[in-house]
């Protein structure tokens, strides 16, 4: 069905195809109806399947049918991150319509955002804790919102996002159109949102919590200590064209990237302690190539689209198995094909064990016969770069992912 057949105004439809957008996913298929409709809506779906154009879409189309000057939709993000890939693609949505938009967002100067606001523009998308504060210095008015959006919305019910979120709704229009759109949807953060929701539709592509068939998971059982040098020799040893690891703390982030560059990878970082220029510039630089490495928190777990990602490592693994499904979304987006690796030490079996009821199946194990997993470098290896380093054989004899090296060891 192309996008036309939803009667979206032809400046929507133009933009759409000069974006690249062909056939509508399963997700914008059920979802734009259900918003064009004015229904509260409920919707998960995995990552990389196009829920920002689900909801972007409709809005844009029913801010286009009434008078300009006042804000008439809402997104809240939890990351700036994510609130500027969403605020990129309604600029290319939106093209050529007159409709304006506002990226509130904390680590950038708040007069430009207050300006927005008393201004009214059409669309604000912004992360709580900054929105709260302009709101609660008086800057914007949403009474004349009527369509309300939380994106990642498992996140924004989060104990540390809710009382903020609160707050904003409290603030609002009590009759509005109300969106959740999420990968994953907890029955406890589900029942969170019930609260702001009137006789909501809900729409689930594919099982929820799962990853993208696309993606292939391999787990490295390794000991803590060893977790370093694993990572190094299989960045050396295998290709690994772009990479994205995960670490659980900003410390570890900072000693991991340090450790790589030691050796001689070309690696950024991004954490919280980094300022919006220099996190502007670390992705900058990883979506144009200048390094394969990126090594991040969680804050690059959400609302991070690099199409050309082929693998992400998770160095730590999350305490909450959800989070293993948002950090492996960075990979095998749109249909591509993609590797999560997991480096797990044995004090991480059950939160291994807990990913693994997630996604419904037992991750393989691999073990290398060629790298030391007591002390020491790995060995050199006489394979060429790019070749796959011998393993010890297992049972099965099951056929290699792209990337990972031959047989593994369950």
């Amino acid at each position: 069905m192309p996008f036309k057949q939803f009667g979206l105004p032809s400046s929507l439809v133009r933009n759409v195809l000069a974006l690249g957008y062909v056939t509508p996913t399963p997700i914008q298929a059920q979802a734009i109806p259900a918003v064009q409709a004015g229904r509260d809506l409920v919707a998960t779906a995995q990552t990389g399947t196009g829920k920002t154009a689900a909801f972007l879409l409709p809005v844009l189309q029913a801010l286009l049918e009434r008078p300009r000057g006042t804000t008439g939709a809402l997104v809240l993000t939890p990351t700036r991150e994510l609130a500027h890939q969403i605020e990129a693609v309604c600029r290319g949505l939106a093209a050529g319509t007159g409709l304006r938009s506002a990226l509130v967002v904390g680590g950038a100067p708040a007069y430009p955002q207050q300006q927005a606001l008393r201004a009214g523009v059409e669309l604000v998308i912004a992360t709580p804790g900054r929105l709260l504060d302009l709101l609660n210095s008086g800057h914007g008015k949403m009474a004349g919102l009527t369509t309300l959006v939380l994106d990642e919305a498992d996140q924004m019910f989060d104990f540390g996002f809710f009382p903020d979120v609160k707050r904003i709704i409290a603030r609002l229009p009590a009759r509005r159109q109300t969106l959740l759109f999420s990968a994953t949807m907890p029955p406890d953060v589900a029942r969170l949102g019930q609260a702001i929701l009137r006789d909501p539709l809900r729409v689930a592509i594919g099982t929820q919590g799962t990853a993208a068939c696309g993606v292939t998971h391999t787990a490295y059982p390794v000991p803590a200590y060893r977790k370093t040098a694993l990572l190094q020799h299989l960045l050396a040893q295998l290709e690994m064209p772009s990479v994205l690891v995960f670490t659980r703390t900003r410390r570890g982030a900072r000693r991991l990237a340090r450790a790589l560059a030691e050796s001689g990878q070309k690696v950024g970082e991004l954490h919280s302690d980094r300022t919006p220029a220099q996190r502007a510039k670390v992705m900058q630089g990883f979506r144009s190539g200048a390094f394969p490495v990126l090594v991040a928190t969680n804050i690059a777990a959400r609302g991070l689209d690099v199409r050309h990602i082929t693998h992400v490592v998770n160095f730590d693994l999350p305490h909450v198995p959800e989070e293993y499904v948002h950090r492996i979304g960075r990979t095998g987006r749109a249909g591509d094909e993609g590797d999560a690796f997991v480096l797990v030490s044995p004090d991480e079996a059950d939160l291994l064990a807990r990913i693994e009821r997630q996604l419904g199946k037992r991750i393989p194990r691999l073990h290398l016969d060629d790298f030391d997993y007591v002390a020491g470098g790995a060995p050199a290896l006489p394979n060429k770069p790019g070749r796959r380093p011998p393993v010890t054989s297992g049972g099965g004899g099951k056929k290699p992912s792209r990337g990972q090296g031959s047989r593994w060891r369950n």
